[in-house]
């Protein structure tokens, strides 16, 4: 089976085309204050939140909600560890100590 969304003759496998958000508007996730904390939502239950996360830390996305996070928490968790340079394997090394690995 393939995962992902057929686009004319080719098959996008990519993990932002398998994010819970991926049929939304993506101007949704640009808004501010409290509309943040609202859209943050959609990211729940996501299969890609860790990839979408880690892109956003590893390319420094200044705006809008990627992975669960806003810009400001996004940036603050780069404050404090201005030494992580791979936040894919960072993220997905903790969330396998999270449940156990």
């Amino acid at each position: 089976m393939t995962i992902g969304t057929t686009v004319g003759e080719t098959t996008d496998q990519s993990w932002a085309a398998r994010g819970a958000c991926a049929g939304m508007d993506p101007d949704e996730f640009f808004v501010q204050g409290t509309e943040q904390h609202q859209i943050k939502t959609a990211c729940g239950a996501c299969p890609v939140r860790t990839e979408c996360l880690a892109d956003a830390l590893d390319n420094r996305i200044d705006f809008g909600v990627w992975g669960g996070m806003t810009e400001r928490e996004r940036r603050r968790l780069l404050r404090r560890h201005p030494d992580v340079r791979d936040w894919a394997a960072l993220l997905r090394r903790v969330e396998a100590e999270a449940v156990g690995g």
